[in-house]
């Protein structure tokens, strides 16, 4: 695929000791895991923004929709100045080329969802706040993939937020050669399997879209293509929707297997829809028989190859 994909990333996850209490929060899958197949591009809002190392803690405080950040013992609102800076940090990271972004849960800066909110007279927080720079970062780049490490420990939200990462990644490197109708066309048809894996739905949206390409000037087709295509991708791919993905390939050797070829594939489909057997299984057997019947459309399919294998996101149960 070339280049790697770049990522932002909250700092304190690489192992740098940027936190408040001079601390790190290193993840070593985001370091030794995924860092060998993607680029970060890491962000510290809080140390960016002037604050030094150590510093006071802080917490958001008021109302969940607009709350204020206050270090805890002293009280200094800190908002306009961390707003100022998020605004002007989110500009320059839109020429960074991002395929999405992983922050860290629960930090009034950089936390996606569920950041403690405190009452202004005190008492129990709410789980309700987002940290302001990761709100306004979401803000300004709506469709880009985002995450928070912890959630990344559940295997099923890790694999679907790293394949819309390499689907992204794949949609820059089209916008990078030249964006055209010819080349969106073959850019959906590598994505159709991985589309219906996600939603049929959304599957046939996409089709229809394309399909009328040709009656739509290119930003506008190019912008709504984007925009259903993530929309689609944030829906997980069940057992269900993959078994009948997994029988759709099927179909394109069922004049070429034998007997008991079919037998075998039967029952490793089987197998996965009772989930006895994990996603791998049957996509490796049937990457094997893409490459010994030379099937070339399936062959482009990203479906059978959304990541590097090494990050073995298929191979839970």
């Amino acid at each position: 695929m070339g280049e790697l994909p770049r990522l932002g990333v909250s700092r304190c996850l690489m192992g740098d000791s940027v936190r408040y209490d001079g601390g790190h929060k290193l993840d070593r899958f985001l370091r030794d895991g995924l860092g060998k197949h993607v680029e970060y591009v890491p962000v510290c809002p809080e140390v960016e923004c002037g604050l030094g190392i150590p510093r006071e803690a802080m917490r958001l405080v008021g109302d969940p929709e607009a709350p204020r950040l206050l270090t805890i013992k002293t009280k200094i609102d800190l908002t306009e100045r961390m707003r100022a800076f998020a605004a002007a940090r989110v500009e320059a990271l839109e020429t960074e080329g991002l395929c999405g972004f992983v922050f860290k849960s629960g930090s009034p800066s950089s936390g996606m969802e569920r950041v403690k909110v405190y009452p202004e007279a005190g008492g129990m927080a709410q789980l309700k706040g987002v940290g302001l720079f990761a709100a306004a970062f979401m803000a300004r780049f709506p469709l880009l993939p985002v995450e928070e490490e912890g959630r990344l420990n559940d295997a099923g939200l890790r694999e679907n937020f790293i394949e819309r990462i390499f689907v992204m990644h794949r949609w820059r490197q089209l916008q990078t050669q030249g964006l055209s109708l010819g080349r969106l066309v073959d850019f959906h048809t590598r994505l159709k399997l991985l589309a219906m894996a996600h939603s049929p739905k959304h599957y046939t949206e996409l089709g229809r879209l394309v399909a009328q390409g040709k009656a739509l000037p290119l930003d506008e087709l190019s912008a709504r293509y984007l925009a259903l295509l993530m929309e689609c991708l944030r829906l997980k791919a069940t057992v269900k929707k993959n078994v009948n993905v997994l029988a759709h390939i099927m179909g394109y050797f069922k004049g070429q297997l034998t007997a008991d070829e079919k037998r075998e594939l039967l029952e490793v489909l089987d197998g996965y829809s009772r989930e006895l057997l994990p996603l791998i299984v049957p996509v490796t057997l049937l990457n094997h028989y893409v490459r010994k019947f030379g099937q070339a459309y399936l062959a482009e399919q990203w479906y059978l190859r959304p990541h590097p294998a090494e990050l073995k996101l298929r191979n839970h149960a």
